[in-house]
């Protein structure tokens, strides 16, 4: 047996430092060939700093042999050592045999430090060095599904898959092509790749996008089938709560979808459009006091959430409870950017208890930001005409029949208005 041998059966049985002393021998005895071999087969086997100590010894005695280098640099990035890898890969020149594979290192480097375009323009060059060479597509494939562009990637799985090649690097390519289709807003062409897919080889990423793209083609029953599956086999994937109740609130199941979200809030109880959505829908089903105690949870999570803020404001107003919308609003005017609509929530609230010099500031105050807003304008307009401000009245109900010129009321507004 040569020591290379040696060392490797050692390893095998467990015996390290054993493997040690006869990879050292390795080194100083064993031709180069067999020392390559060995080196190759130590970095597969995760003995990174064996291997490390044999590609240097034989980039000493080759300085030429440029693939040597991308070896090191690609064991460099994978401790962290940047600068080390990018100085090795810095050494080779675009006329070396290694050059296409110093790219491709270099753009995993890139990469993993977030400079994407850096990376992206590292692959391309090797595309157009070697544009049919598998390996290639599918590495600049999957940096644009990484950085979510997906119409670039897709027919980069596609040619790659029409070649016969349906998995590299234990990744399924027909489960890749499907995912880019989807999140393209290709839906049909996404199911029919989506589908092919066994499953034992559907992750819980692809049976939710495959359950979701149903449902965004309207297949709703189908849709609610996969998606109890997924949450009978991964109760914890928080993702198919708030799809599955959108899928039983097309059905027109309601209460289906209000349970779905209840589920969901425990497991993922910090996600505020569950409360939100579930606020929503138990006004649909009549329940206001359940749905503005989902807004209150929600918003003792998020105090200055303006979502959560607008919807519980809106339902305070329609429950008539005025002087608590008042505080709420408030207080989150006074410790938040501006929002213009958020005065007019709040007027309302001091009209309906005429309280109207301060319901007059805040329709004045949101006039300022509001004058594109019809619902708002015509809402103004009777306000400040009740509120004895006419001029502005006769303002908001003129600008309001430049959006809505057939409303009746509106003209007779108006009508009333210039009679004065």
């Amino acid at each position: 047996m040569t020591f290379a041998e040696k060392t490797l059966d050692l390893i095998s049985k467990g015996q390290i430092d054993e493997a040690r002393k006869e990879f050292a021998w390795s080194l100083r005895k064993d031709n180069d060939d067999m020392v390559y071999s060995l080196a190759e087969e130590l970095y597969s086997l995760g003995f990174t700093n064996m291997a490390k100590r044999a590609y240097k010894k034989l980039l000493e005695r080759h300085p030429d042999a440029d693939e040597f280098r991308t070896s090191l640099a690609d064991i460099a990035i994978g401790e962290g050592n940047d600068d080390e890898a990018l100085n090795y890969l810095s050494q080779i020149r675009p006329d070396s045999d290694a050059y296409l594979e110093s790219l491709l290192v270099a753009a995993d480097l890139y990469q993993t430090q977030g400079m994407f375009d850096v990376s992206e323009r590292k692959l391309i060059t090797a595309y157009q060095i070697a544009p049919d060479e598998p390996v290639i597509q599918f590495a600049l494939a999957e940096l644009y599904f990484d950085i979510k562009k997906y119409i670039e990637a897709i027919p980069l799985y596609l040619n790659l898959i029409k070649q016969g090649i349906t998995e590299l690097s234990k990744v399924n390519l027909v489960q890749r092509l499907g995912m880019a289709y989807a999140e393209s807003g290709k839906f049909e062409q996404a199911v029919g790749y989506l589908e092919q897919i066994h499953d034992e080889d559907l992750d819980d990423d692809t049976a939710f996008q495959l359950a979701f793209t149903r449902l965004k083609l309207g297949q709703i029953d189908e849709a609610i089938k996969e998606l109890e599956k997924l949450k009978e086999k991964s109760p914890d994937y928080a993702t198919v709560y708030p799809a599955l109740a959108e899928a039983y609130e097309q059905k027109g199941k309601i209460e289906d979808a209000l349970i779905a979200l209840q589920e969901g809030m425990s497991v993922d109880e910090f996600n505020l459009q569950l409360y939100l959505k579930a606020s929503d829908l138990s006004i649909k089903l009549g329940k206001k006091d359940q749905a503005e105690k989902y807004l209150k949870t929600a918003l003792q999570q998020d105090s200055d959430n303006p979502s959560i803020v607008a919807a519980l404001s809106r339902l305070l107003i329609d429950q008539h409870a005025e002087l608590e919308n008042i505080e709420l609003l408030s207080n989150y005017l006074s410790n938040n950017e501006v929002d213009p609509s958020f005065y007019w929530l709040r007027g309302q609230s001091y009209a309906a208890i005429e309280d109207f010099g301060n319901a007059i500031d805040d329709y004045k105050a949101a006039l300022k930001d509001l004058s594109d807003s019809a619902d708002f304008l015509r809402d103004a307009a009777f306000f400040f005409r009740e509120a004895g401000k006419r001029k502005l009245a006769l303002e908001c109900a003129n600008r309001y029949l430049e959006f809505e010129p057939n409303d009746i009321d509106m003209i007779e507004l108006q009508e009333e208005l210039l009679e004065d």
